[in-house]
């Protein structure tokens, strides 16, 4: 869908190649020291991660992360990790273009190997609940008390494109998000990082007000959650109106805030990061954040 496009690069007048999570990695790690400064948990890479020349670490399953993981035995599987690491031996004269295919190559080992330490490095009480979403906030919180220098996350919680069967079906998920995010943040408190991290919820389409006899169809305007313990709780911009007469395009809630505004504000308030060359523009911005005294 186009409306995951204009999300994940906050490009709604033009096709971008760009995420804006991965435009805010390069500002972060302008030398691209840290491959593992943004880290994707789930299968492939969310389209906001990506853009040329930004290395970005996806990863399916942190306990199983890794290369030859299905060979079992360890003298075969360690022979054939070397072969694969002489591949981006430097060749003489191997010129520019290998010389970023070995780049490549070893911030892949790199990241693997760094990652590999995550598990036997974690102790919790905290209980997940046994679905992908709670899997891989449990994944995050995982690395990120592993001190990795991580600094942009991302999950995904699918299957809410839902019509006939929408309420039922997003009990359950918003059942499971609400309980994951429960214990991811309560996770963070038990290893004193709480204060360290933000989470931002979002979707690429709201719901339409009216029934359309199969549940309501895709809106324009949606909500977003911002959830950590330096957030300032409550809602912020103006509550839509329900009156028709207000809808855009004649059926979809008019929304009250721009979403770059919001990108803007994670940005500069969190990451601390220049959000104008991210979001095209300077967009009114929230103040989400508790104000520390100091």
């Amino acid at each position: 869908f186009r409306a995951m496009d204009i999300m994940h690069t906050a490009e709604p007048n033009a096709i971008s190649t760009e995420g804006w999570l991965a435009k805010a990695i390069t500002q972060l790690d302008p030398d691209g020291k840290n491959v593992l400064t943004g880290v994707s948990f789930g299968r492939g890479l969310p389209r906001a991660m990506a853009a040329p020349g930004v290395r970005v670490t996806s990863v399916s399953d942190i306990d199983s992360h890794g290369l030859m993981t299905s060979v079992d035995i360890k003298e075969q599987r360690a022979e054939e990790l070397d072969i694969f690491k002489r591949f981006y031996t430097p060749a003489i004269g191997s010129g520019a273009t290998m010389s970023y295919l070995q780049q490549t190559g070893d911030d892949v080992l790199s990241g693997i190997d760094r990652l590999q330490t995550v598990p036997g490095r974690y102790e919790s009480t905290v209980e997940y609940a046994d679905n992908p979403i709670a899997k891989s906030l449990r994944d995050v919180a995982r690395t990120h008390i592993a001190g990795l220098g991580t600094r942009i996350f991302y999950v995904q919680h699918a299957g809410y494109d839902h019509h006939a069967i929408e309420m039922p079906a997003h009990e359950k998920l918003l059942d499971e998000l609400s309980g994951a995010l429960r214990d991811f943040m309560a996770d963070l408190r038990e290893h004193d990082a709480a204060e360290e991290v933000v989470v931002y919820a979002f979707t690429e389409f709201g719901r339409r007000v009216q029934d359309n006899g199969s549940g309501t169809d895709h809106g324009s305007g949606g909500g977003a959650f911002i959830v950590g313990e330096r957030v300032d709780g409550g809602l912020y911009a103006e509550y839509p109106s329900l009156d028709p007469k207000t809808f855009a395009n004649g059926e979809d809630l008019a929304h009250t805030f721009d979403f770059r505004g919001v990108y803007a504000t994670l940005l500069e308030q969190w990451l601390s990061v220049d959000s104008v060359d991210i979001v095209h523009g300077k967009y009114e911005q929230l103040q989400p954040f508790k104000v520390t005294q100091g």
